[in-house]
């Protein structure tokens, strides 16, 4: 545990608001400490949490949380914030079952005023509260802090374009620019001239030149104006901001506590027009090995504090996302049509490996997944053949150009949809719960789920022969069972699943990722005397039809299992059911789905049990189905 003598006398952050400058650094330090040694107790984002330690303490230390509201875009930084805000007793349970969100979270605690775990939101978000306060007569304050990569999303602009009508009142937004560097460096000169022009006494000379540019002739009006432009452009480069309406203060040094407190408060006093503060910050800063590979140390996993060392496990399998960039790879080198489009996410889809092979054919839209579909569907207009990876949680964002812009024109767009299923300690908001319904509802989609890694492999290769409509396959998050991928996949035939075990009574039909658990699940079902069959499904769309009034025909109950909402798969297979009369001959149906709940984080096997998509409740549902009684979770010997 880490020596933390000021942090140790912080419980809230009306602690802190007597401190000076002195203790305000110190703060930071000690809670620097205190974040490197819980996360690597826990894994978590680290990266982007010790790049906003002292912005984070500034902005306790200047506005009156909870009564003004603070709110983090993603969420994924605000470690330090939970610190300082009565849950550092809790900090080393950060993403663990029962523990700490690794985000925001609205039920957490009055700190938190709004979840998030996607990015862009807080604008919005920011502007509602204002407006809220605004309607209520309120003069608390709200302040929203997003990352520059927020930043490329078309709903971060949205909302600043709206920002001025919207409220009259107080509004802080600080730009955190941590790495695509849209302002250079800065230095001691640009630290004190934000603080100058965020001071009232440069803002009543403002007021005042304006005012005396209205009495001047037009010329010399329009020449002040673009002299005032161009001095602000090449001080701040706040010009852009401006002209949506903010008053821009900055760059500043987000790690110097002397600039960034007056300013904050500066920032706060003015409220006729929305303020944004820009603010540049490190990645990693205060720990070396996250300084020196921000990208390996954005997420960890338990590590050794003093060596940076991350203990991640061995496995004997390749990750679905390693699979999914190398077998493009593959199919790209003999076809000169394939491109692929990620939003912000190349090493997390796996699109990294395919940049490097195929630099000129690979597209980071930024978050952007809006613009990600509608590109894709661009090129896939003009004959490219792209594929679209973005992970399925991220995918929703960009539902309304998936059916609009690519399902209703039938253009072969192909969707990898990585994260499709739970994501463990990432939780509901990373969970890639509803692809296969949103997706298997469009006319005309190929939907596709992986069991396995040669499984995707083949369907990577199936899309690729789709030129007629869109496809889609959905893959999760972690490594493969162990399977041997061929050298060269062959396409699938589309709608055709297939059996792997044959059996007599009860029939598991299983869509993707729970293949080996229903293999298991059988195993069980022997063991108490139940023959069971196992088929793969592979396609959510268009439906095995066949195979599957022929598991109904055959057997005494058929179960499906899938990794996703209710709604999704098990819903289409009784619909077909229901339409060809399978049902009224008395056969027994059971669709086992993710709960109809949002799951917290957890371990995944965790996880997994209390979403009854395990092996022993997989049996024990066919055997209570069969009315031999076996309670759920008492199904082995």
């Amino acid at each position: 545990m880490p020596d933390t003598p000021l942090l140790d006398t912080v419980t809230f952050p009306a602690d802190t608001r007597g401190f000076d400058a002195g203790q305000l650094r110190q703060l930071a330090d000690e809670v620097r400490a205190e974040t490197i040694d819980a996360v690597s107790v826990t894994g978590g984002h680290l990266g982007s949490a010790l790049g906003v330690v002292e912005l984070t303490v500034a902005l306790h230390h200047v506005f009156e949380t909870p009564d003004d509201i603070l709110i983090w875009d993603v969420g994924h930084q605000c470690y330090p914030h939970k610190i300082l805000t009565g849950r550092r007793d809790r900090i080393r349970t950060l993403r663990q079952g029962g523990g700490l969100s690794g985000f925001t979270k609205r039920s957490e605690s009055e700190y938190d005023p709004f979840g998030a775990a996607h990015a862009s939101t807080s604008i919005s978000a920011a502007l509602g509260f204002a407006a809220a306060r605004d309607q209520k007569g309120g003069s608390n304050r709200v302040v929203a802090v997003i990352g520059d990569g927020s930043m490329s999303a078309g709903m971060a602009y949205e909302a600043m374009n709206n920002a001025v009508e919207a409220t009259s009142g107080q509004l802080t937004v600080v730009l955190n620019d941590n790495d695509m560097s849209i302002a250079p460096p800065v230095g001691g000169m640009s630290a004190y001239l934000a603080k100058l022009v965020s001071g009232g006494t440069y803002r009543s000379f403002r007021r005042l030149g304006r005012s005396m540019a209205q009495h001047l002739p037009r010329p010399f009006r329009d020449a002040a104006k673009k002299a005032e432009e161009y001095a602000r452009g090449m001080v701040t480069g706040g010009t852009f901001f401006e002209e949506l309406g903010f008053y821009y203060v900055g760059p500043i040094d987000g790690h110097d506590m002397e600039a960034l407190v007056p300013v904050l408060k500066n920032a706060a006093a003015i409220t006729d027009r929305p303020v944004l503060v820009h603010v540049v910050t490190q990645k990693g800063k205060g720990y070396a090995p996250a300084e020196n590979s921000a990208d390996k140390y954005h997420g960890v996993v338990k590590f050794d504090v003093v060596s940076g060392k991350q203990a991640k496990a061995i496995s004997n399998a390749p990750s679905y996302t390693k699979v999914f960039g190398t077998e493009l790879i593959k199919r790209a080198q003999h076809d000169p049509s394939i491109v692929a489009i990620t939003a912000a996410m190349p090493g997390g889809t796996g699109l990294d490996l395919f940049g490097q092979a195929f630099p000129e054919r690979t597209y980071d839209v930024g978050i952007a997944e809006q613009h990600a579909v509608t590109f894709a569907a661009g090129l896939a207009a003009d004959g490219m053949k792209p594929f679209c990876a973005i992970y399925s949680t991220f995918l929703q964002r960009g539902y309304d150009q998936v059916v609009h812009d690519v399902a209703i024109q039938g253009l072969p767009v192909r969707f990898a949809m990585d994260r499709a299923g739970l994501v463990g300690a990432d939780g509901a908001t990373h969970a890639g719960s509803f692809d296969i319904g949103f997706m298997g509802t469009l006319p005309g989609m190929v939907l596709m789920a992986a069991a396995d890694e040669a499984e995707l492999a083949a369907m990577i290769a199936t899309a690729c022969e789709i030129d007629d409509r869109p496809s889609a396959f959905r893959y999760p998050r972690g490594d493969g069972v162990g399977v041997e991928i061929p050298e060269r996949a062959a396409p699938l035939e589309i709608g055709r699943g297939r059996i792997v075990r044959e059996g007599t009574s009860v029939a598991i039909l299983s869509l993707g990722t729970r293949l080996q658990e229903s293999l298991k699940a059988a195993d069980l079902l022997s063991a108490r005397g139940v023959s069971a069959t196992v088929a793969d499904a592979r396609f959510a769309k268009p439906l095995d039809a066949e195979m599957i009034l022929r598991l109904a025909r055959e057997h005494e109950c058929l179960i499906t299992v899938e990794e996703g909402a209710m709604g999704g798969f098990g819903a289409f297979v009784l619909q077909l059911l229901a339409e060809k009369g399978a049902l009224d001959a008395g056969l027994k149906v059971r669709t086992l789905h993710l709960p109809d709940v949002f799951q917290d984080h957890d371990k995944p096997e965790a996880m997994y049990a209390a979403a009854g998509l395990n092996a022993d409740h997989i049996a024990a549902t066919a055997l209570t189905a069969l009315g031999i009684g076996a309670a759920r979770g008492a199904v082995r010997a």
